[in-house]
């Protein structure tokens, strides 16, 4: 073989391959015989939940879910989280602060003209409750004689002062204290849809 033509070669070979990119860990020569799951990349970023129209701070809202489910309560503020923050009040309901999703609640059309509350305590981690502690072995099959979940003096003294406000602008307004204490109900041939609240 002439030696002008293998270096002729050589060169074509190396131009070639100057621009390849070779692995530098090589594909194992066989492969799982099950596929190996791998976590999808999400690229999704996590917007502000978006508030319903109808509901503003003040609107009576009715509760469709939950313990107190059927109860009027008057709107707050939205939470950081998205959540709705609502009272009944408790004074008036029994309904205290508690935080609910806007899917699970049907906004009226009454709406209460109550004063800014500037408290910085109202928000999601006035909500956070303490972890359990786990139990052992030995402990599962001991009588539980820990006490219930008190509520803190904080929370009531919190709710105190929240019904300081909402109250008198409720009873303002007349007929509305009864109207918060009565429950929504449905009758035989009454549809949600149909009504206007």
């Amino acid at each position: 073989v002439n030696s002008s033509t293998t270096k002729q070669w050589y060169q074509r070979r190396v131009a070639i391959t100057a621009g390849r990119q070779v692995p530098v860990q090589k594909s194992p020569r066989f492969y799982p015989t099950e596929d190996v799951k791998r976590p999808l990349t999400n690229r999704r970023k996590v917007k502000p939940t978006k508030l319903r129209s109808s509901i503003k701070p003040g609107t009576v809202l009715i509760l469709l879910a939950g313990a107190h489910r059927g109860k009027r309560v008057i709107f707050l503020k939205q939470l950081p989280s998205g959540l709705l923050l609502v009272t009944g009040p408790y004074k008036i309901n029994g309904v205290p602060l508690r935080r609910v999703d806007q899917a699970y609640v049907i906004a009226t059309s009454t709406v209460v003209e109550i004063p800014a509350i500037a408290n910085d305590k109202l928000t999601d981690a006035m909500f956070k409750r303490k972890a359990k502690p786990t139990k052992n072995e030995r402990e599962m099959f001991i009588e539980n004689t820990s006490e219930e979940p008190k509520i803190s003096a904080e929370r009531i003294a919190l709710q105190k002062e929240v019904d300081a406000v909402v109250v008198p602008a409720v009873k303002k307004v007349e007929m509305l204290p009864s109207y918060l204490r009565s429950k929504f109900t449905l009758t035989k041939g009454q549809f949600p849809h149909q009504l206007k609240f």
